[in-house]
Order: structure tokens, then sequence, then C-alpha cells
């Protein structure tokens, strides 16, 4: 089954400690893991701790050559992915990557390491891969977003990216970061079809979201929000959430993640968003820190189990 179907299968919390069970949810959990050695142990350890999907670097993050991973790993990473029935498989791009630069230098490399982003995600047979759209210091909002969509297409100049999709993702606001509002990533989608046929859609920060002043964490301002998304950006065009909680307040304007439920935007505004009409049809995939051995589990099974629309139960009258 493909994110899209009418449902699919994901495993509930408790289950790999206990008897086995397994209840049928409206959408996909999984969470970023560890690549480290082989590309087949990122998908191993998301089958492992109950996530039915992914995201991983397909090389370091904080360097800017690598080279496309053996075809043993590849074809091993996708037997794994069809065995556990790990869809999407979500490839985050480096950390070094500003395509939005207005230095040259830091330009050309961005350009040149974001291609090789591209064409390792088509190797690996991966559906979207997420990117920041930059930093614009020095010049124009404006400028910055020419500068991005005029560098999409200077990477992928030549290459035929059909099956993969780049996910441009929403920021915090922190500096002169582009994509804190959702209007800023809507015209980058829109003027970079000037320069590239590259797929373009949106991944959607929960934490972000509310770093930015998007007050997720409320009734109304989640049915605000959702309303923006739909009316800005569109919801076909959000495949991916990167559900994540926030150590910082809203409108802080500062990137810090926290495991699920104990930010500020806490497990019942968590259970709003994963239970929401609109949005159940999404990858939520967390990337939350491993402050203890075994913390991503945690985190994805406190994902599944709020998936559950409500805690509460009728008490029987006497």
């Amino acid at each position: 089954m493909r994110p899209g179907q009418a449902r699919c299968l994901a495993v509930c919390a408790g289950c790999l400690q206990g008897p086995v069970s397994r209840i049928l949810l409206l959408v996909r959990i999984g969470i970023h893991t560890s690549t480290s050695g082989s590309l087949e142990k990122g998908a191993l350890r998301a089958a492992e701790i109950g996530a039915n999907t992914l995201q991983i670097f397909s090389a370091s993050p904080r360097m800017w050559k690598a080279s496309i991973r053996g075809e043993a790993q590849i074809h091993a990473i996708k037997r794994a992915r069809e065995k556990f029935d790990l869809h999407p498989l979500v490839i985050h791009d480096n950390y070094l990557i500003n395509l939005a630069s207005c230095e040259e230098w830091l330009r050309v490399k961005s350009i040149e390491s974001f291609r090789g982003e591209i064409e390792r995600a088509l190797a690996i047979g991966a559906e979207y891969l997420v990117a920041h759209p930059g930093n614009c210091k020095g010049h124009s909002v404006e400028m910055g977003i020419h500068t991005l969509c005029v560098a999409l297409g200077d990477a992928t100049r030549d290459l035929d990216t059909s099956g993969l999709t780049v996910l441009l993702e929403n920021t915090a606001g922190s500096g002169n970061a582009l994509g804190s509002r959702f209007e800023e990533l809507a015209v980058m989608r829109m003027h970079a079809a000037n320069y590239t046929s590259l797929a373009i859609g949106f991944c959607i920060d929960t934490c972000h979201c509310l770093s930015a002043g998007y007050n997720i964490a409320t009734v109304d301002g989640l049915r605000e929000t959702v309303g923006l998304l739909e009316s800005i950006l569109g919801l076909d065009n959000i495949p991916v959430v990167h559900a994540n909680d926030s150590k910082t307040p809203l409108g802080s304007h500062v990137d810090r993640h926290e495991h699920i439920g104990r930010g500020y935007i806490g497990e019942e505004g968590f259970r709003r968003i994963l239970t929401h009409p609109k949005l159940r049809g999404k990858a939520f995939i967390a990337e939350t820190p491993v402050d203890v051995e075994d913390d991503d589990r945690r985190n994805v099974q406190t994902l599944i189990n709020l998936c559950r629309k409500s805690r509460t139960t009728t008490k029987k009258s006497s």
C-alpha cells in the first residue's frame, strides 16, 4: 500500500514488547533513522520500532561531496522497504546547502551538492527529497527566492527527475532564513517552474510552524493554520509532515525540536493534528532528539497512540 490509499497498517505501541496486536490507521508514521554503515540499517530500524515510513540522509549531512551508494546497498534497502511496507522514503538534504546564498562560492558549491542529493535520491528510489529554502543574508527576500529558483534549475539541468519530488520545508524564521511564511513557499514553487521541470511540493514541520507564529497547539489555531495551508499551498502539495514538538513557545523563531508531547504543542495538540480529517493522508515523520536509548521507538509509538481521536471513556451510569 502507498500514501493516498484508503488504509495503511501501523504497528501499535507496545506490540514489540507484548502480544502482537495491530491497528489500522489512516496515516503513515515514521522517523528519521541512521544509515551509518548501510542504507538498509535505516529501514530495518524503522520497521523494528513500528514505523511504516522513514526519512534518512543519503550521505553525511556535513560533507559537500558524496558518492552514490553501491548497488548492493541500494537493492538491500529496496527489499527491506517492500518487505516491511515502508513508504514513502524521504531523504533530507545536507546541512551545508544554501541555494539562496548571495555568495557566489557558496551558491556554486550548494548547486553541485544538491545535484548530488537528487542523483542519490533517484538511485535509491526515494519518493521525496526535503530541502530547506536557504538563507538570504545580504540581499532581499525577493532576491533570495529568485536565487533559490535559478539554483534549482542549475542543479537539475539535463537530469531526468521523474519519480522524485523535492519538498521545500517551512522554517522557524530565525535570522534571514527563507520559508517561515507559507506565502514565501508558494512563490518559490510558482517561480521555480520558470527554471526547472522538477516536481516541487512542501514539507510542513510542526515545530517550525509554532516557532514561526502559527498556533497549531490550539483547536482554533490548528483550524486556522490548516485553512491557510489549504488556500496558500494546497494540501495535495503537502505529502509529508515533520512531526516535532517544540522546546520553545509560539512565535519564538527558534528551531529546537522536543519529544512528542513534552513541548509547547503537547500530546493533545498532536492528537488533533494526527486525527485532523484533512491531514490524515499525510506521512508523519518525527525528527525528535535521541537523548537515551530507544527514544526513537518511544516517539514513534507515542505518535501511533495519539492517532486515536480521543482518550476519554464513557462511564456507565449507575
